[in-house]
């Protein structure tokens, strides 16, 4: 079985959706160790191919390296639909680009969510009724799988607060990117927590 799949989306992947992809891989690996096997695959798209084959934008790679990170082999990419049929979650920057995902694919909706949102209802989830947590691939993604289906029935048909959305940073300054970087870890400091307790 594949590791559980986090695919991260924003406009362009040189700014939000690759230090969502760097900093998730980073909190599972605080809570697991180097381990041999990869127990969640954290991967980025944009929903525009401007910047395909670029490295991560400067200030958004700093920001990585001080949160512990690595942009090393880092390459952004445009969106596409096998990108969304392999993942088990996708989160997203904002809710025009949650619509994107679905307009891409229908079926996606119940595992794609703005990052924001996700992070909000997270705290819903009762740990007790998930299955049970172990550094092994198979454990991960099944309690992965369920903590997405937990979040979708919390979130219950409603749309995204305007809140939930990240800023955009690109070409504004490393205050604003330090900012996005703590929302972005406000959402996956505890689903790393969850997903390996």
């Amino acid at each position: 079985m594949a590791p559980f799949t986090v695919l991260h989306v924003c406009m362009g992947n040189i700014c939000r959706s690759p230090m969502a992809e760097r900093l998730l891989a980073r909190a599972v690996r605080d809570r697991a160790g180097d381990g041999t096997e990869p127990l969640v695959r954290s991967v980025s798209a944009g929903t525009g191919g401007w910047h395909e084959g670029e490295e991560m934008n400067p200030p958004a790679a700093r920001q990585v390296r001080a949160r512990r990170g690595s942009t090393d082999g880092f390459e952004a990419r445009k969106l596409r639909g096998g990108f969304i049929d392999e993942a088990d979650l996708i989160l997203t920057a904002t809710a025009d680009q949650y619509d994107y995902v679905v307009a891409l694919r229908p079926e996606a909706a119940a595992r794609t969510f703005v990052l924001g949102e996700f992070g909000r209802l997270l705290n819903g989830v009762d740990a007790a009724a998930l299955p049970a947590g172990e550094a092994k691939p198979d454990a991960v993604h099944e309690r992965g799988t369920a903590i997405v289906a937990a979040v979708h029935r919390l979130r219950a048909g409603e749309t995204p607060l305007i809140s939930d959305d990240l800023d955009d940073p690109w070409g504004r300054g490393d205050q604003t990117f330090q900012r996005v970087g703590e929302e972005i870890e406000d959402t996956t400091v505890p689903l790393a927590t969850l997903l390996l307790p």
